[in-house]
This record gives structure tokens, sequence and C-alpha cells, in this order.
């Protein structure tokens, strides 16, 4: 099982609300059939969009006002 520190996680969103919001929303694009980002031994969805977040490969869009 693989293991992401959350302190890794929470430097790339500054906010557990958007890590959560960002990992739910790349979790059902994986599960719709979107390919993995990184090489991942985990077959869980959830580990494989964290692992994606902490390593930067997928970021968090903010709206410009």
């Amino acid at each position: 099982m693989s293991y992401v520190p959350v302190q890794d996680l929470l430097s790339k969103t500054n906010s557990i609300y958007k890590l959560v919001a960002l990992a739910s929303r790349r979790a059902a694009q994986l599960n719709a059939g979107a390919p993995k980002l990184v090489e991942s031994d985990s077959e869980k969805i959830s580990s494989v969009a964290l692992k994606e977040i902490a390593e930067g490969k997928v970021k968090l869009e903010t709206a410009k006002k």
C-alpha cells in the first residue's frame, strides 16, 4: 500500500478542503478510465490520485477574478 504524507499533500493545495475536492475529482476521472500519471503498486484509485497530487502531476486550477 502506498503512503503519501499529508504534509506533502497540503503543501500542494494549502487547504484540506481543496485537497479533498481535487483528490475526489481526480479519482472520479481515473475511475472513468483516465490514464494514470504515475507508477503505483496500489490498486486503489484514491491512493493513485493522492500520489499524483503529491508528485505535482495534478494541480488545482483557481479561477481568476
